[in-house]
């Protein structure tokens, strides 16, 4: 933690990650922050106590540059620190859908880059962070990205080839649980409640079979079947959502996802 970690473009991620550091142990004094606009910049030092920069000063001190900026403002960002990037520095990208060889080609020969795709949890220290090393990184690189990210949720190592895989599922995948909340939500307004007892109603059960999945070690089917008494008033939701194709279209969802992961790494932006 005595090395010198910058954030580049720190938005809602960026910043909670930055507050995830702090708690973690990361003294504010070796953090560094760069903002498009002044005034986010100004906030971040109010709030955190650490140090705004431009970006060329954050490539040239910072021993590790996590960059956190919308994947289509990548390139521009990498023409910027290129000539200010010494080739022993660590490059962390938290962009969707962009390989580490797209770093590699930009920055000097040898940059051990690492790739991470984290989701909004992050927000609440509850992320799930997919970490894969580029063609230079260490184990040392890949630790740490994982102390790094582990400040605001789990970890997990995957083989670049999976990342796209793994965007479709988890960086995307708290959006898909929103999605069945507000349906859900919506379902229990026409039954008969009012909005509020209904969200409260299907958020701990959301939040209670979450917990009941990650501490029980039980397959989820078997977890579903307890629910599912003989004749039962959840086996007729469950044949509902069978004969409206809804396990059929969670795949195409997610596969559309993944698809669109490659498209963004291909460039296409449209």
């Amino acid at each position: 933690m005595s090395q010198k970690v910058a954030v580049l473009g720190t938005g809602k991620i960026g910043e909670a990650l930055l507050s995830g550091m702090i708690r973690g142990g990361w003294a504010p004094a070796d953090l560094l922050v760069t903002a498009r606009r002044p005034e986010r910049a100004e906030e971040l030092r109010t709030r955190y106590g650490v140090t705004p920069v431009a970006n060329a000063e954050a490539a040239k001190t910072a021993d590790t540059l996590i960059l956190t900026v919308k994947p289509q403002d990548m390139g521009t960002l990498l023409d910027e620190l290129a000539p200010n990037i010494p080739a022993d520095r660590l490059v962390i990208s938290g962009a969707a859908g962009i390989p580490t060889s797209f770093f590699e080609e930009r920055l000097a020969a040898g940059t051990p880059v690492v790739r991470v795709m984290t989701n909004t949890p992050a927000l609440v220290d509850e992320a799930m962070s997919v970490i894969s090393a580029g063609t230079h990184a260490t184990g040392a690189h890949l630790a740490t990205a994982e102390e790094i990210f582990g400040a605001v949720g789990k970890t997990l190592r995957v083989p670049e080839s999976q990342q796209d895989a793994c965007t479709a599922l988890s960086g995307s995948g708290p959006a898909y649980f929103f999605y069945l909340v507000e349906a859900m939500t919506d379902a229990g307004i026409l039954l008969g409640l009012p909005r509020d007892k209904a969200h409260d109603l299907i958020v701990q059960s959301a939040i209670g079979a979450a917990v009941m999945l990650r501490d029980s070690g039980e397959h989820p089917v078997r977890l579903r079947e307890n629910v599912t008494s003989p004749a039962g008033t959840t086996i007729n939701a469950i044949r509902e959502l069978e004969d409206h194709g809804v396990r059929a279209a969670l795949i195409a969802a997610l596969e559309a996802a993944r698809d669109r992961s490659r498209e963004l790494a291909s460039g296409k932006k449209d």
